[in-house]
């Protein structure tokens, strides 16, 4: 089976992650594929060079010339099922009904479908992704609910982590709050900031820190902010980490303060290193975590709950380790790289027989 899987973002982020991921394990089963992404853009960096890349700038959705090039690309390599991935690289996208490659079109949020109707099939990464584009008109037979995957890891060496505790100028006896992601308003990091700001400086005698691994355009703004609250010397910026592994295992609490997250990769990844969460109700949220179980749920935009919860986990170390067992259950249970990689594998060879 041939999958040619298409990106047109330049940028980091969490489908751009799942993108090498995917690819990757693919590759690694045995099957062919060929990554269509922009030059010098973070996955054409990330994917490295044991899988087969074609670049392609795709400026805009009316880049005609990227149109043409994904033509021939695909024209060239002969794919089984062209995935594209997000809207400017579905757009470009055209193919003909009823024969090979069937277009399938993965969706990572509720957007508008103008752009995306035109696919033969879809994949949403959540229940309430998958329920929505039935609802709004897409065949339900070609309609698809795969989750995204986090690879098992192995416990961060102590003398790494003790490296980045100094590296940061926190002490080893230090507390650690830690939250990752794209510093942009649907994310939440004002909230996560007020919410820090309501906590003590120190919790039984210890520190506490917060450690933002993460960049984008709120940057100087939310620097500005933990400023104007007087807890810029407790907060650490990080800036992205393409390997956000040993700054999530620093934390004895992971927040997820988004506003808006149709998933939650960064839910994922604590339970993936054993960090106990609390994120905010979002849809995504509220999907993945049964709150009290493998996860603690706060409302979005609400400081003083994110607060109060943080503050009752980080003192309550048999409830830290609760959700940690069970947030390990839920990775290993619906999560785990055999599983999704067999739910992709398997659309495309049902995809491809039914023509």
């Amino acid at each position: 089976m041939r999958s040619l899987h298409i990106i047109g973002s330049k940028g980091p982020g969490g489908a751009e992650r799942f993108y090498t991921r995917l690819l990757q394990a693919l590759h690694r089963g045995g099957h062919e594929v060929l990554a269509v992404n922009p030059p010098d853009s973070h996955v054409a960096r990330e994917l490295g060079r044991n899988i087969r890349q074609q670049h392609v700038p795709m400026r805009s959705i009316m880049d005609l010339a990227s149109r043409w090039q994904i033509r021939c690309a695909i024209r060239s390599f002969r794919p089984d099922i062209v995935q594209t991935w997000m809207g400017r690289a579905t757009r470009l996208t055209r193919l003909r009904h009823g024969q090979r490659p069937v277009h399938v079109a993965r969706l990572g949020s509720y957007y508008q479908l103008k752009g995306y109707r035109h696919a033969h099939a879809w994949v949403g990464i959540t229940q309430g992704i998958h329920d929505y584009l039935v609802d709004s008109g897409l065949p339900a037979e070609r309609v698809f609910n795969i989750g995204n995957f986090v690879p098992a890891v192995s416990p961060v060496a102590r003398e790494i982590l003790s490296g980045l505790r100094s590296s940061l100028g926190i002490e080893e006896t230090g507390r650690v709050v830690v939250a990752t992601g794209r510093l942009h308003p649907v994310k939440g990091f004002e909230d996560l900031l007020a919410a820090f700001s309501l906590l003590p400086e120190t919790l039984a005698g210890q520190s506490l820190y917060l450690v933002i691994a993460g960049d984008g355009p709120l940057r100087d703004q939310l620097h500005a902010e933990a400023s104007r609250l007087g807890i810029d010397k407790r907060v650490r910026w990080c800036g992205w980490q393409d390997e956000p592994g040993p700054f999530i295992e620093l934390a004895d609490v992971v927040i997820c303060p988004s506003r808006n997250e149709p998933h939650g990769n960064v839910i994922l990844e604590a339970w993936s290193h054993r960090r106990p969460l609390v994120s905010t109700d979002t849809k995504g949220g509220t999907e993945l975590i049964e709150d009290g179980v493998n996860g603690l749920l706060v409302p979005c935009q609400d400081p003083r709950g994110l607060a109060a919860a943080m503050e009752a986990l980080l003192q309550d170390a048999r409830l830290r380790q609760q959700l940690v067992q069970a947030g390990l259950a839920t990775i290993h249970r619906n999560f785990s790289e055999e599983q999704i990689v067999s739910a992709y594998t398997g659309m495309y060879a049902a995809l491809a027989a039914g023509l």
